[in-house]
């Protein structure tokens, strides 16, 4: 019988990688197939992953693809019902889509470069000469690459990149020896978050892919069991639990990632107040200093991550009574509180398939 759904993805595609392991965590029937000049149309942009649904919808972004298959399918939910533990996994996807992107592109450039041009041009032309896929990867793989100084990736910043990712994979590692995923044996949209990057660029390539197997065997343990058909099972840690384990890069995440994250809400701000009359946002909205690895460089603020921060800050926002103090005692304990109190003076939301203020 023909799978209902399609997902137009590629096998190299960071964010193919997050909706994949989730279709097929919920055992969701579907078949991989490249993306057309005509899905591409009615979608508005050549982006991948697209989902195909059964009643002919396109639906576009990750985190939309699950939200939209999770209201069909009910439970299990990759949405801990625990405050703190959902308010852990929105920070942990963020984290994935929007800062683990910066070292899951530099290893992916700075040292599998003769192996992800043959993967782009076999992506394009599988029936292709090694020669011919090498062209076609050096044509259509220039502005990923071109991209390489807008997300900060520099020669002053790659020490602070590698040392940080490095000391990560450290700490998945510890915790992956002691649980299957960040909250138990059932994985949350956090797990979905990292699993992008960690997967598609610094699995998959075999530079990166070496790297990990060697200093973090249960990471890629838990990438292969992130890849496994599951039966919809596994529970979270009771007592809405976060594990000690994680505690350590939740520290990095709020010194380092957020507040580079929450300067995209003003520098959003500004731009909307500053251009009433445009509905859509632009990709960028201006440039940052920003600190990784104890390495200090310049990044664009990409307007998008506002939209995914908004997620975790919304929620904790809303947050009463003791969900809020346990949330606030482990926020105060990994220096996030500071970063959680923060206004979004002009929300944004997406709107076919654009970025445009609420």
């Amino acid at each position: 019988m023909t799978p209902a759904y399609k997902l137009y993805g590629a096998a190299i595609s960071l964010y193919t990688g997050k909706a994949r392991a989730y279709l097929r965590y919920r055992n969701v029937p579907f078949v991989e197939e490249s993306g057309s000049p005509e899905i591409f149309d009615r979608v508005g942009f050549r982006m991948i992953p697209v989902l195909h649904t059964p009643d002919d919808e396109l639906v576009q972004d990750t985190t939309v693809i699950i939200d939209h298959l999770e209201a069909k399918l009910g439970e299990p939910s990759v949405y801990p019902a625990g405050a703190v533990q959902r308010l852990i996994a929105l920070l942990f996807e963020v984290y994935g889509d929007e800062w683990l992107v910066i070292p899951a592109m530099h290893y992916r450039w700075a040292y599998n470069l003769e192996y992800i041009l043959e993967e782009f041009g076999k992506t394009v032309n599988p029936d292709a000469t090694v020669e011919q896929q090498r062209e076609i990867g050096e044509k259509i793989s220039a502005p990923f690459r071109g991209s390489l100084p807008f997300l900060g990736i520099d020669e002053n910043t790659v020490p602070g990149i590698e040392s940080d990712y490095e000391a990560l994979l450290v700490r998945l590692n510890e915790h992956f020896a002691s649980h299957m995923y960040l909250f138990g044996n059932r994985p949350s949209i956090g797990d979905f978050g990292l699993m992008g990057p960690l997967y598609a660029h610094n699995y998959r390539d075999p530079w990166s892919g070496e790297l990990m197997r060697r200093l973090a065997p249960n990471v890629a343990r838990w990438i292969d069991l992130m890849n496994t058909p599951a039966p919809n099972s596994g529970r979270f840690l009771a007592d809405d639990e976060i594990p000690e384990t994680l505690l350590p890069m939740l520290e990095v995440m709020f010194a380092e990632c957020m507040p580079a994250l929450l300067a995209t809400l003003d520098a959003n701000a500004a731009w909307i107040e500053a251009n009433p009359d445009t509905e859509e946002i632009p990709w960028a909205v201006g440039e940052h200093e920003y600190t990784i690895g104890g390495k200090r460089g310049k990044r664009m603020l990409r307007s998008y991550s506002q939209w995914m921060l908004q997620r975790p800050l919304t929620y904790y926002q809303s947050l009463e009574g003791e969900d809020l103090q346990r949330a606030d005692r482990l926020l105060r304990e990994v220096g996030g509180y500071e970063c959680m109190q923060k206004e979004i003076r002009r929300p944004v939301t997406r709107r076919n398939n654009k970025l445009v203020a609420e």
